[in-house]
């Protein structure tokens, strides 16, 4: 008898402690959120809901968040399975579903924690419970304020400048007005360099190129092929004529986006092959694997698209 009851007492301790690990080891949301997720919930990309905008998010919460998770590890729509990241475990998904629910007006974005077993609820409530502590008193003195100062909005530090997307390292979905802005206030080149100031700023330059209402407002095939502009094969050699490559690459895409068709020469008019391959794209045959997402994080097609090339909006 006294052994069956150590034992018992065992048991309760081992199952209060793996479920205080279980908490504490619960993934959060919102790092997984920021990590994989707001490249396209951040901005909208390819009609995908805004992180907090309830109208958009209503009918999906509807459905609960069990279909959300099934529509978040299958993939749905343009969406890929586990939202392009197959690192992701569904512990991971879970969270971030709840925390996106949340911000959209939702459930509580904390993860679910099994319920305890009977034998440790008891064991809980028997335990001693710490005294209430008094809450502090707010202060009620007022606060002095400079009447020459000029009233500040106080910003987040980590809040992304006017115009911009959290996606500042690529320009997805900016508006137009905010797009091909002068060096010094581009974001990219240093505003207290002189030499900043003497660049030719992106709507002098683009001003006699075809125009587009997409990336950078900048038709670049067509200005290409009317050679407006002529890039140089070689720095040395002005008249070396480039190795230009006319073939079609054919990408077949799942789900609902229609195949993907690279082309070669436009590329090949203004890089060398050696550009691309092998280091960013393994010249064979099913070696790459590329999706939207790993293209918004920079990858792929993103290591020069949204930084020196244009944007994929």
């Amino acid at each position: 008898m006294m052994f069956r009851a150590i034992f018992r007492a065992a048991a309760v301790s081992l199952v209060g402690f793996s479920l205080n690990v279980f908490a504490a080891d619960a993934p959060d949301g919102k790092a997984v959120y920021d990590r994989s997720c707001s490249a396209c919930h951040a901005t909208g990309a390819t009609g995908a809901p805004k992180l907090g905008d309830a109208t958009a998010w209503a009918p999906r919460v509807k459905t609960g968040a069990a279909a959300l998770f099934a529509s978040a590890t299958k993939g749905k729509g343009v969406m890929p399975p586990r939202g392009g990241n197959p690192a992701l475990t569904d512990a991971e998904i879970k969270a971030v579903v709840a925390y996106m629910i949340a911000q959209a007006g939702g459930a509580s974005a904390k993860p679910v924690v099994p319920v305890a077993p009977p034998a440790v609820a008891k064991a809980e409530a028997a335990a001693p419970k710490p005294a209430p502590v008094a809450p502090v008193p707010a202060p009620t003195a007022p606060v002095a304020v400079s009447q020459t100062a000029t009233p500040v909005a106080a910003a987040s530090p980590t809040a992304p400048a006017s115009g911009t997307s959290v996606n500042t390292f690529n320009r997805l979905m900016r508006p137009a007005a905010a797009g091909n802005l002068p060096p010094a206030e581009d974001g990219a080149h240093d505003p207290a360099n002189d030499g900043t100031h003497s660049l030719q700023p992106p709507m002098t330059a683009f001003g006699t190129l075809s125009k587009s209402t997409a990336g950078n407002r900048v038709d670049w095939v067509k200005s290409l092929n009317d050679e407006k502009i002529t890039p140089r094969s070689d720095r040395n050699d002005p008249n070396a004529k480039p190795m230009v490559m006319d073939m079609n690459i054919v990408r077949e895409v799942k789900g609902s986006m229609p195949d993907v068709v690279y082309p070669h020469k436009q590329h090949t008019q203004w890089l060398d092959c050696s550009n691309c391959h092998p280091a960013i794209f393994i010249p064979q045959k099913g070696a790459n694997q590329i999706s939207m997402a790993s293209i918004l994080l920079g990858q792929k097609c993103g290591v020069c698209h949204g930084k020196v090339a244009f944007p994929v909006s």
